[in-house]
């Protein structure tokens, strides 16, 4: 017995041996194979490195080719808007143009202008003179050079000619470097200049056009240098060869590159074509001193250890079998205790888990949770599909005995019999236990979640301080309204409702008392709305009504019951009560093919026409109307003036001011700056057309901010005559100085134009000021604390008063115009004029007469002590010298 335990020991012990010497070979082939892999992989991934590397250095090059035709074509933009460009526009073009901050390697920027022998026929009697030249230092001898001279350039000037397109010379020598240190290679890229005109189509009006040609002259291996990335400069050897003749001509080559050639097989060329010339780019591959050479023997070193472990494990396998059956008796234990946690945690889940028979729903197991949840520990024969509330989700779970597979994933309610429903997310599965199909439950309790997410999208549809629906949700059922019309539906009315001086409950009252007059009308009026009209308020006072199925008498009826009862109430406040008004724009949808965007702006022009003829009324909208063609026209006004801003179609105007006492002034002119507008077509458009527009849709304050940053950057060319500004006078809108940010951006303003505060005056009519005091005095004080000075412009002709002059912290009074028209026949203007001067005078305060038409007004300014006239009298407006170019 012991020998056949000793044999069996024995021939066991063998068996391990072998075992684990196949273990230890297959690893040590494996390893190898891994390292080789591993080896094959890095080479990939550092060719495929190196290919994107040199394709991202080719693209480089022809990048910076490309820029180069960039400049040259900016250059030329200067020739096409100018008859004749002198010497200076052509240097001071370049010096704006900054380009050797880009191209270290340009040499030159030369205009060379054509020119015929007298008597000469032909390309033989055209000689091509440069004659401009930038910048001047390193080109003198440019000046006066035929392009003649140089073939190459020649050649490049007349196929660029020909086809009126940036073309590229071939290399030769550059004259200004003759005799200077380093390489003087060199190309052009050239650009013709045609006379004005439109574009020539052909050759030959090309050739009989043709003035003279624009050319960029650069160091050819600088500019390819430049352009090559640094990293690309490592790891490649490169060169660059012009290969568009029969003879390459060498541009660019890296010292070692035939070295380098010769030990790395990695070569890597492309064709660039770029102005009519073909370059060759190749590189080779350096050598990589930081390459992980190491790491395939590391991965080998790694697989022979684990080929060795692999072969321990082999060998202790082999020679233990007892051992592993005690391991499987473990590995059985743990996989009971595994089980028996798996129940136990199963009752600890919130979740509800529940096992039912599939052919009648009786319960077979239910954890904790949804014992608890149902009570089953008392009626443990309670089916499953009764807990389902909703019949078709019940007839869906019974639906799965029938469909092996198949999975119910639905949000459900669920009801165990005399127990209130809940929301739950029910997910039912059929699997087979003992041989026997049976269905799986598990649910989650999601009503409080439902709960929350129905608020959320409660708030999201809703105005939370009306409970009405907000602007988003009435856009989305308008909208749908739309489709229905588009599918031929009944006809529906769109109601714009706005409230007459609800300003002036926020401005005497607070904004809570405006809120509370919000809320308070919304509930009134969603208590006389017929069902199925929606309301909702887009945003501050005003709201929407969308009646749907309606025509035009009973839309009108609705909108006169709404008015009517708005109008009827009285809003009490504290010790105030205010009586409440509403302007109804009304428009009918009827038909297909309307937009939300244009129904919401006939809506608002129909309500702007109401509060225009009056307020507290219902207008309905009508194309053939003429008011609302002209609000229309406003609205297009509006678009006209953005395009003008983008365009850069505003200019400044200017009308100097004459003191009537003390002469000139030494230290420089008063002048006002005036807004003037272009358009389309370059004519000069009235301001009376577009200030309208500009201040009903809100564009003043962006108008206001283009002639001040305007004014300040040209203020030392405002004048035509050069004459210094003593003072300049900038006109600003209500909404302007309301801007909390306005202030801030004209003190940037004058720091970056370094212009003085004390030179500026800014102008803001007395019915601006008044109806805002609080924020015009914040505003004026703010300025003022910096230098700046204030006109109360237009005084006597808003419902300001002395006491708000002796608040308002101007330097100016500007008498309005239509008192200086009248003074010299009608007595109460006369004496106006007089008490606004002396009261003026007496608050430390100078006044300016505006609209002085002649002399004999004039005169009579002065002898009521006026500091200032200004009219065309005095001077007529005139274009300030920086937009004179344009006329």
């Amino acid at each position: 017995m012991e020998t056949r335990r000793h044999k069996e020991g024995a021939s066991s012990g063998r068996s391990a041996w072998w075992w684990s010497l196949a273990a230890l070979g297959l690893g040590l082939a494996l390893s190898l194979m891994a390292a080789a892999t591993h080896r094959d992989s890095l080479a990939t991934a550092e060719r495929v490195r190196l290919e994107r590397l040199a394709a991202s250095a080719f693209d480089a090059v022809e990048a910076k080719l490309l820029t180069c035709g960039l400049l040259v074509r900016s250059m030329q933009a200067l020739f096409l808007a100018s008859e004749r460009v002198t010497d200076q526009e052509f240097q001071a073009m370049y010096d704006n143009l900054r380009p050797r901050e880009q191209f270290p390697s340009l040499q030159a920027v030369a205009y060379a202008e054509k020119r015929v022998l007298a008597g000469g026929e032909g390309e033989g009697s055209v000689r091509y003179i440069t004659v401009l030249a930038a910048p001047r230092s390193g080109n003198d001898r440019l000046f006066g050079l035929d392009v003649g001279s140089q073939p190459a350039n020649l050649t490049a000037l007349r196929f660029s000619r020909d086809s009126d397109r940036a073309v590229m010379s071939g290399p030769f020598e550059l004259i200004q470097r003759a005799g200077m240190p380093g390489p003087n290679d060199g190309v052009t890229i050239r650009l013709p200049v045609f006379s004005p005109g439109p574009r020539p189509r052909d050759l030959a009006e090309r050739r009989a056009r043709e003035i003279g040609s624009l050319a960029a002259s650069f160091r050819v291996s600088r500019l390819i240098g430049d352009a090559l990335p640094a990293e690309a400069r490592e790891r490649f050897a490169l060169r660059v060869s012009d290969i568009s003749e029969a003879e390459p001509a060498l541009l660019f080559a890296d010292e070692d590159l035939d070295t380098v050639a010769g030990d790395q097989p990695m070569f890597y060329t492309r064709e660039l074509s770029f102005g009519g010339r073909t370059w060759r780019l190749e590189a080779v591959a350096r050598p990589d001193p930081a390459a992980a050479a190491w790491l395939p023997w590391l991965t080998l070193a790694i697989g022979v250890l684990a080929s060795a472990l692999m072969a321990t494990l082999a060998w202790s396998i082999a020679s233990t079998r007892s051992r592993a059956l005690a391991l499987a008796g473990e590995l059985s234990a743990q996989y009971r205790e595994s089980e028996e946690r798996f129940r136990a945690l199963n009752e600890l889940l919130p979740a509800l888990v529940v096992l039912a028979r599939a052919e009648d729903g009786s319960l077979v197991y239910a954890n904790q949770a949804f014992r608890d949840r149902f009570g089953t520990d008392a009626n443990p024969h309670l089916p499953l599909l009764e807990l389902i509330e909703e019949p078709a989700l019940r007839e869906r779970v019974a639906a799965i005995t029938r469909s092996p597979g198949s999975i119910v994933n639905e949000t459900a309610r669920l009801r165990a019999p005399g127990q209130s429903p809940f929301w739950a997310t029910l997910s039912v599965s059929l699997i087979q236990l003992e041989g026997r199909p049976h269905l799986l439950a598990v649910a989650n309790d999601i009503t409080e979640l439902r709960v929350l997410s129905e608020e959320l999208s409660y708030q999201a549809s809703h105005d939370s301080l009306t409970n009405l629906y907000n602007r988003r949700e009435f856009e989305r059922r308008l909208d749908a309204a739309i489709a229905a019309l588009d599918a031929g539906g009944p006809s529906c009315a769109l109601l714009y409702l706005d409230l007459d001086q609800f300003k002036l409950i926020n401005d005497t009252s607070g904004h809570y008392a405006g809120d509370q007059l919000l809320a308070q009308l919304a509930s009134l009026l969603a208590g006389i709305l017929p069902e199925g009209v929606l309301m909702a308020r887009l945003g501050g006072d005003e709201f929407a009504v969308l009646a749907e199925g309606v025509e035009e008498a009973a839309a009108m009826a609705l909108a006169e019951q709404v008015r009517s009862t708005i109008d009827g109430y009285v809003f009490g406040w504290e010790d105030r009560n205010y009586s409440i008004s509403a302007s109804i724009g009304v428009v009918m949808m009827r038909g297909p093919g309307l937009s939300q965007r244009s129904l919401l702006a006939h809506a608002d022009t129909a309500c702007y026409m109401a509060k225009e003829r009056g307020r507290n009324r219902v207008h309905l909208f009508s194309e053939q109307d003429s008011e609302t063609s002209k609000r229309r026209s406003e609205m297009e006004w509006a678009g006209r003036i953005r395009e003008a801003l983008a365009d850069g179609r505003f200019e400044l105007h200017y009308q100097e001011l004459a003191p009537l006492w003390h002469g000139e002034q030494a230290e420089g002119v008063h002048v006002e700056m005036l807004v003037r507008m272009r358009d389309e077509s370059g004519a000069m458009v009235p301001p009376g057309a577009f200030i309208p527009a500009a201040e009903r849709f809100g564009l003043m304050p962006q108008l206001d901010r283009w002639v001040v940053e305007t004014a300040l950057a040209n203020f030392g060319h405002l004048h035509a005559s050069d004459r210094p500004v003593h003072l300049c006078a900038i006109n600003l809108s209500g909404p302007t100085f309301e801007d909390n940010a306005f202030a801030e951006f004209v003190l940037r303003a004058l720091d970056d134009y370094g212009v003085s505060p004390q030179r500026i005056c800014f102008e803001i009519t007395e019915t601006a000021a008044v109806s805002n005091m609080a924020r015009a005095v914040e505003f004026m004080q703010r300025l003022r604390a910096a230098g700046c000075r204030f006109a109360l412009d237009d005084f006597g002709s808003g419902m300001a008063s002395f006491g708000y002059l002796k608040n308002l912290p101007v330097d100016y009074i500007k008498i309005d115009g239509s008192f200086i028209r009248n003074i010299e026949t009608d007595p109460v203007s006369y004496s106006i004029v007089r008490a606004v001067t002396d009261i003026g005078h007496q608050l430390g305060l100078q006044v300016i007469a505006e609209w002085v038409a002649d002399e004999r007004a004039r005169d009579l300014l002065r002898g009521l002590s006026v500091d200032y006239a200004q009219g065309f009298a005095v001077h007529r407006p005139e274009p300030a010298a920086c937009f004179r170019k344009r006329d």
